[in-house]
C-alpha cells in the first residue's frame, strides 16, 4: 500500500461485521485510486490481519462525510452487507451524533423537519420549500447536553438518511456546526468539523442479538479550549 498513514481504529469486530472510528477528512468511499479512504484501509487492515492473498471484500453500509468523525460500520460478509443495508434503509438502526454548534438552541430538545434539495454547481445541499420537485423530506430529534457561553453540545438522532442532513438542518436553524464553513461556521476548529458519529445500536445480521457501539471523541476536541472548556461541564 503506497499510502503514509493507513492506521485504522477498531471499535468491534467479529465473523461479519467491523465497526471502525473513522478520522477527519478521511473520505469513507468513492475516491480516486491514489487517494486514501477509509474503504482502503479496512481492506488492507483485514488483508495484513488475516494473511490473505487477493482482493479482500468489505461492504460499506453507513458513510461519513469526510470532515465527519466517528462510528462507521462496514460488513466482511456479503449476507452481512445485504441485512445491513435494509436496516438502514428500513430506519431500524438507532444513531446517535454528538455536535458543537455555536450559540443555544432556542429550545432544549425537539424535533426539526425540513426540505432539502441539491445544490451541484456549488456541491451542497439546501433548506427548500416540500413542493419543490427535488425536495427530499428530512427529519431529526436533538437535546441540548450542556451550553456554555458561546458554544452548545447537542445529541442528535437522525431519523432520515439525507446528504448532509444534520450539518443543514442545524445551521438552518441558527446553530452551525463548529468549523463547519460550507454552512455558515466562523468558528476555527482543525481538523474537520465538531460532528461525531457516537454511537450505532442495531440488531446483529446474523446473530439477531441486540449491538450496542460508541465511539470516543477525537482528541482535537479536547484540543479546541472553548470545546475543552464545555465538555469540563458534563
Amino acid at each position: 500500500m503506497s499510502f503514509g498513514e493507513t492506521h485504522l481504529e477498531v471499535i468491534y469486530e467479529d465473523n461479519h461485521l467491523l465497526a471502525v472510528n473513522k478520522p477527519a477528512m478521511l473520505p469513507t468511499m468513492g475516491v480516486a485510486d491514489e487517494r486514501d479512504s477509509l474503504l482502503i484501509r479496512a481492506k488492507e487492515f483485514l488483508r495484513t490481519k488475516y494473511a490473505k492473498p487477493g482482493n479482500v471484500y468489505v461492504g460499506v453500509v453507513s458513510r461519513l462525510d469526510a470532515p465527519v468523525t466517528g462510528l462507521v460500520l462496514l460488513a466482511k460478509t456479503s449476507k452481512a452487507a445485504g441485512r445491513l443495508s435494509e436496516a438502514f434503509r428500513e430506519r431500524r438502526v438507532d444513531k446517535t451524533y454528538l455536535a458543537v454548534v455555536a450559540g443555544e438552541p432556542s429550545l432544549q430538545g425537539g424535533v426539526l423537519e425540513n426540505s432539502l434539495r441539491k445544490d451541484e454547481r456549488h456541491r451542497k445541499m439546501h433548506v427548500t420549500h416540500q413542493a419543490h420537485p427535488d425536495a427530499q423530506a428530512c427529519r431529526l430529534s436533538y437535546r441540548v447536553i450542556v451550553s456554555g457561553e458561546e458554544l452548545s453540545l447537542v445529541e442528535v438522532h437522525p431519523e432520515t438518511g439525507r446528504k448532509h442532513q444534520i450539518r443543514v438542518q442545524l445551521s438552518h436553524f441558527g446553530c452551525p456546526i463548529v468549523g463547519d464553513r460550507k454552512y455558515g461556521s466562523t468558528a476555527e476548529f482543525s481538523p474537520g468539523i465538531a460532528l461525531h458519529s457516537y454511537r450505532l445500536e442495531l440488531e446483529h445480521p446474523v446473530r439477531r442479538e441486540r449491538l450496542a457501539l460508541k465511539a470516543p471523541l477525537p482528541a482535537a476536541w479536547r484540543r479546541h479550549r472553548a470545546i475543552s472548556r464545555l465538555l469540563g461541564r458534563l
